[in-house]
């Protein structure tokens, strides 16, 4: 198997886990998003995380204020190692100016949440019609 978190998982790359139980191991992002950027990934190979048993629990570390978690499942949602990691993203009061919106982020005119003017106008006229 060419699988690069399944090849992490051998001998010689010990140093590259950061934590592991019997379910998962965790390392860091070799691209972060934010300092502890961190890979929670299955040792059992899936490719999705529907594939999950009941078993693979993962329980996070609370000491950190929030988190945004993804997992890009599939090429069209930009998954490119096709074995299951969640990205686990710590996030720190004040790391951006606005958080509201979180994951919605992943398409940048899609994160904040504005109000659809038109759809607005549909439903006062609507909500007019209802009353009369």
């Amino acid at each position: 198997m060419d699988c690069l978190f399944c090849k992490i998982q051998k001998p010689d790359f010990e140093k590259e886990i950061v934590y592991e139980n019997d379910f998962f191991y965790a390392t860091r992002d070799s691209y972060p998003v934010t300092k502890f950027h961190t890979l929670i990934i299955p040792k059992r190979h899936i490719q999705s995380y529907f594939e999950m048993n009941i078993n693979e629990i993962i329980e996070l570390d609370s000491s950190v204020t929030a988190f945004n978690i993804g997992i890009n499942d599939g090429k069209d949602a930009g998954q490119s190692i096709y074995h299951l990691h969640v990205h686990l993203i710590p996030r720190r009061l004040g790391d951006i100016k606005n958080p509201r919106g979180g994951v919605r982020g992943v398409i940048p005119n899609k994160q904040k949440y504005e109000k659809n003017k038109s759809l607005e106008k549909w439903i006062k006229i609507f909500q007019m019609k209802l009353e009369n």
